[in-house]
């Protein structure tokens, strides 16, 4: 029933009274548990949970007790993974965990904040004292229905926040600027803060900006930028240049964030969570100019803005050499009309059914697949659901987890 309500054009605005009385209730029930926080909270299209890690690790290293809570996990220490097919989880679990939190003895928390969250008000009451922009890209229009509400919806948190760091080689910047209290800015092209001597790697990045110099073993150009905003994150709290190097170079890795797979196979493979159309280009163009084929495994989610479906096909079209498409959270969406629309997207691209475009609904084949198709040298790449552990079809949540299923399939080969 409610999945049908959601098709309604109205629907999203005329359910936020109930969203806000919501979140209101839960704070209540809470009794405020982030009052005395300090909370930063990381939005954007992409890059907001590694943003997260980076910055939740930093400042636990520096000896500052942090709570995490993002798409991937949340917690302290041992951290607990997200189970919920969503980033920002409802208001009764949002507060329910920021009082775990708390009475654990943090003194600050990382939040990741999505678009959806700020328009439900599921962030009511949260006192932001530094709010993150990473980029805005097309995604989530079946849900804002335009890249001005997205925007928009995003720029709730700049507003609540007393001190935003915004990403000055993003457009919607000069949006955020307008809205937000205070703000610094940073970048590769531009920005307060300017980020130089970029040296990438397949093992990870290296930079500096200003007198601090950044080291990361995660790799991608967009991972300069996902740490440049957690050391900014790092300065503003009063982190010295040596707790902000050592504390990011602490992360070894993000779950679901371009993590190699190495099971003694002669040839790499990588998982990764890119969904939306930018966060696509960017995978590709963090393996720079890979020298064996590239094999590109690949669906969407039912009920999830269609429009991006053919754009996302001609994207890895452009950039594999072979490409499987198969399905993700399809939920109660048929699975073969949305693979239509990135084989068309594919087929724009030059990609042929049968040669070098494969259509395997069944995400486990598909994975079979491209890993029995890879030769020495190849880099395969199975991208859309990175961490989750499971997989929502028609009939409900299958346990499903691409690295897990990954290592399966290597070690039976």
């Amino acid at each position: 029933m409610k999945a049908l309500l959601e098709k309604l054009p109205f629907y999203n605005k005329a359910v936020l009274p109930y969203h806000y009385l919501q979140a209101l209730a839960a704070t209540i029930k809470y009794h405020h548990p982030a009052k005395g926080l300090r909370v930063i909270g990381v939005t954007g299209t992409n890059g907001k949970t590694t943003t997260c890690f980076m910055i939740w690790r930093m400042l636990n290293e520096a000896g500052l007790k942090t709570g995490l809570m993002t798409t991937v996990a949340y917690g302290i220490d041992k951290l607990q993974p997200e189970l919920n097919h969503m980033t920002t989880v409802d208001a009764f679990t949002l507060n329910r965990r920021i009082k775990d939190i708390k009475n654990q003895g943090a003194k600050f928390l990382v939040l990741e904040v999505t678009s959806h969250a700020l328009a439900e008000y599921r962030t009511l009451g949260i006192p932001f004292e530094i709010a993150v922009f990473t980029n805005l890209t097309h995604d989530h229009l079946d849900y804002h229905k335009t890249i001005a509400n997205y925007r928009s919806a995003k720029g709730k948190l700049m507003k609540k926040a007393k001190q935003s760091i915004l990403n000055a080689d993003d457009p919607a910047t000069k949006y955020y600027m307008k809205i937000s209290k205070q703000y610094i800015t940073y970048g590769i092209k531009s920005g307060d803060n300017k980020a130089e001597n970029i040296k990438l790697s397949v093992n990870g990045i290296k930079y500096s900006f200003g007198d601090i110099n950044i080291e990361s073993s995660i790799p991608g150009e967009f991972n300069v930028y996902n740490s440049m905003a957690a050391a900014l994150v790092g300065r503003e709290l009063g982190l010295n240049n040596k707790q902000i190097h050592d504390g990011i170079k602490a992360l070894k890795s993000v779950e679901g964030r371009m993590n190699i797979i190495d099971e003694g196979q002669p040839f790499t493979v990588i998982i990764d969570y890119a969904h939306a159309p930018d966060a696509l280009e960017k995978v590709f163009n963090s393996i720079g100019s890979h020298k064996g084929r590239i094999i590109s495994v690949h669906g969407g989610a039912g009920r999830r803005d269609p429009t991006t479906r053919p754009i996302r096909g001609e994207i890895l079209a452009k950039h594999s050499d072979l490409v499987i498409i198969t399905e993700d959270d399809s939920r109660d969406e048929d699975p073969e009309v949305i693979a239509r629309g990135f084989i068309e997207g594919a087929e724009k691209q030059g990609k042929v059914i049968g040669k070098n475009l494969f259509k395997e609904l069944d995400r486990k084949k598909a994975i079979r697949l491209a890993l029995e198709l890879a030769k020495p040298g190849d880099l395969v790449l199975i991208l859309g659901k990175g961490h989750e552990k499971s997989i929502l079809r028609a009939d409900g949540p299958h346990e499903f987890n691409d690295e897990n299923i990954t290592r399966e399939l290597l070690k039976s080969l």
